[in-house]
């Protein structure tokens, strides 16, 4: 599975994975998510993302998170 808005940057945010090189990782994302908020609050709050972001960040956190045992 591709990942064309989530960058890696070893001198940014301590190499967390980030969307589109911007200062904000997929793990931010993902804990408004899990706080409850729509993809129209995060919008709403960070206008730098779009809603393709959004969801690959939860893509991408799925396939982090995908061990086989």
């Amino acid at each position: 599975m591709a990942f064309d808005r989530i960058t890696v940057e070893p001198d940014k945010l301590e190499g967390k994975p980030c969307v589109r090189g911007l200062r904000i990782s997929v793990e931010t994302v993902v804990r408004l998510i899990a706080s409850g908020w729509s993809f129209d609050e995060i919008l709403e709050n960070y206008p730098d993302l779009e809603h393709e972001d959004i969801r690959q960040s939860l893509e991408h956190a799925a396939a982090a998170s995908n061990v086989h045992v």
